[in-house]
């Protein structure tokens, strides 16, 4: 039995949701999502509150408790938004924003140029980018096809990592001469 699926998903005043034909659509301060809901789920409104109940059947329990968590997401998404923070790391790295295009320079003979999807918005700070969104999935598949960019490597620690994200260091080269 589902213990997260059984909780009810309390809808906030400024949000509008509609359920039709398996998708849940939902319109709020910070966009629009829609979530289509596999067919041996069902999805109910009853009083400000949604109701996530699996239909009988087999594989009906196994998608219960995904389903409530992809459709709370959507209801925080809409309402605070989701973010990530990326920190790039190494001389002469930085990145800047020009409308839909972040360009990066990241010791390649070229600068990197990331087309941003419009469902995200990319800001940069110094040597920080914050990935804001209403869709989780996509504010974080944003920052990791950034992250994987030039990911951090093990030496230095040269690269782009998320803010907080601990990097793993090995030892460098030993010296040569040691007395046998």
């Amino acid at each position: 039995m589902s213990r997260i699926g059984k909780q009810p998903i309390p809808i906030p005043e400024n949000v509008e949701v509609t359920i039709e034909n398996d998708v849940v659509k939902m319109k709020g301060p910070k966009g629009e999502l829609t979530q289509s809901i596999h067919p041996a789920i069902e999805v109910g409104k009853n009083k400000g509150v949604l109701n996530v109940r699996p239909k009988s059947g087999k594989g009906s329990s196994a998608l219960w408790g995904l389903t409530r968590a992809l459709v709370f997401n959507m209801t925080k998404g809409i309402t605070e938004g989701y973010h990530k923070k990326l920190e790039i790391e190494g001389i002469g790295f930085r990145a800047q924003v020009q409308g839909n295009v972040l360009t990066l320079y990241l010791g390649f003979s070229h600068p990197v140029e990331y087309s941003i999807p419009d469902e995200v918005t990319v800001t940069v700070a110094g040597n920080t980018i914050e990935v804001f969104g209403a869709d989780k999935y996509m504010v974080g598949q944003v920052a990791a096809k950034i992250r994987a960019l030039k990911k951090p490597e093990p030496y230095k620690g040269k690269g782009i990592h998320y803010v907080g994200e601990r990097i793993r260091r090995k030892a460098g080269k030993k010296t040569a001469t040691q007395e046998r």
